[in-house]
């Protein structure tokens, strides 16, 4: 079974870093990822493929993370979501929890970390 990952960042560069990091899981099916570059764009890919689980960058233009994150609670509930930001601190943390988040995750990311915890998250959704 493939696992349908929505990755929600507004940096250029966050399709060929996702891409290329887990290039053999998507090469084995394991994985398959959308990307957006906007909470409005998130929330279009996901009424149209109800992705397994979103990650999401905090900060963002327009609908910050945080914002696409209690849109999400609400329309989707169960949805996993894991949110990446560069200012891990503890406040934020417990923002997210709050709202419901899976996990943060600070950048620069540590992609075995983030595998494993996909495997977690996805497990649980399973």
């Amino acid at each position: 079974m493939t696992t349908h990952i929505l990755m929600v960042d507004d940096e250029s560069d966050a399709q060929d870093l996702f891409r290329q990091n887990f290039r053999r899981e998507i090469r084995k099916g394991s994985y398959s990822f959308d990307f957006a570059r906007s909470g409005p764009e998130a929330l279009e890919v996901i009424k149209a493929k109800a992705p397994v689980v979103v990650l999401s960058d905090i900060n963002m233009p327009g609908m910050s993370g945080i914002e696409l994150l209690s849109e999400l609670r609400t329309e989707w509930p169960e949805l996993p979501v894991m949110m990446i930001s560069a200012y891990g601190d503890a406040e934020t943390e417990a923002k997210v929890r709050a709202l419901g988040a899976a996990r943060l995750m600070t950048k620069p990311l540590d992609f075995c970390t983030l595998k494993g915890v996909l495997g977690q998250i996805v497990g649980d959704a399973v």
